[in-house]
């Protein structure tokens, strides 16, 4: 799997921390303390649901699927 980049919006939390979501990514919400961790949990979270996607036979989101995210 090549890598493919994704828009994400991440606002602050009121108790502390972030929270990162995306329209790239049906589903994809991920909290972290630092905006560096919402980002990496963000990214394995995005793994997670494209292999899940394919595990299952669901055509990729159109993001994801327009940057060839399948090409080796």
């Amino acid at each position: 799997m090549s890598e493919a980049a994704i828009r994400l919006h991440i606002e602050p939390l009121e108790e502390g921390g972030y929270v990162a979501t995306s329209q790239d990514v049906p589903g994809l919400v991920a909290e972290g303390q630092t905006l560096v961790e919402v980002v990496e949990i963000a990214q394995s979270l995005t793994q997670a649901i494209v292999e899940t996607y394919l595990d299952q036979g669901n055509p990729l989101p159109p993001a994801l699927a327009r940057v060839g995210v399948l090409d080796s």
